[in-house]
């Protein structure tokens, strides 16, 4: 994958953006849609494997379509990256990161009038489940093509091993502690806000993060733009 700089500036920080998203979009899905992860599948499969097991509060069938979704969202994601040459990674991610924001615009309005308080015997959560799920499975698939390191905006497991196993106190050189940083914080802030703003209204929260999605996708093909005019 090769790109100016500018480009590779940009994509970073996109990619930081929809970091905060994916920790808005569980903060939405496990606070209000029944204890299930639509972004992280560790946690969700965990959560699944509970359910199955009896635990309280948790459901089998909701857990099952934020899996199966985020399967569906990947084939999605798969596709339009399996079209890119090794140069134009980026620009068809682009594209794939347009259709994240087309299912979050999509959950947003599903959710209009949604409470928590509505869970049982109601459609409306599965669609939210569904379709935050198929947004998050569509990025990422093209965020793992792209493979930029520290920049997953799902899975911090690793990031924050890569925090303490290459720190100075470690012996190591703490290579891209920045970036690193910035991933944990950027999840911690967009779960935060998603945890607040859920209290108000479930579907501004998710406009929230659907417009955070779009500013990024608009900045990344904005900097395509510029970089293919120099």
């Amino acid at each position: 994958m090769t790109s100016s700089p500018t480009v590779e500036k940009t994509i970073a920080y996109a990619l930081l953006g929809m970091t905060a998203v994916t920790g808005l979009v569980d903060a939405v899905s496990f606070l209000s849609l029944g204890r299930v992860f639509t972004a992280n599948m560790t946690g969700n499969i965990v959560l699944l494997a509970f359910a199955t097991a009896h635990v309280s509060g948790l459901s089998i069938a909701r857990s099952s379509t934020a899996l199966l979704s985020f399967f569906v969202g990947a084939i999605f994601g798969g596709r339009i990256m399996a079209r890119a040459s090794a140069e134009a990674q980026i620009r068809f991610a682009a594209q794939a990161f347009l259709l994240e924001v087309a299912f979050l615009f999509a959950a947003s309005f599903c959710g209009i009038g949604y409470r928590g308080n509505l869970l049982e015997d109601s459609f409306q959560p599965f669609a939210l489940i569904a379709l935050t799920a198929l947004a998050m499975g569509t990025r990422n698939a093209a965020v793992r093509k792209l493979a930029i390191p520290d920049l997953t905006t799902t899975v911090l497991t690793l990031t924050i091993t890569g925090i303490a196993a290459d720190s100075s106190i470690a012996n190591g050189n703490n290579p891209r502690l920045a970036r690193r940083v910035e991933s944990v914080v950027a999840m911690f802030l967009g779960a935060a806000m998603g945890a607040v703003i859920i209290h108000y209204s479930i579907s501004a929260a998710l406009w929230l993060g659907t417009a955070i999605s779009a500013l990024c996708s608009a900045a990344l093909f904005r900097s395509l733009r510029t970089s293919d005019k120099l």
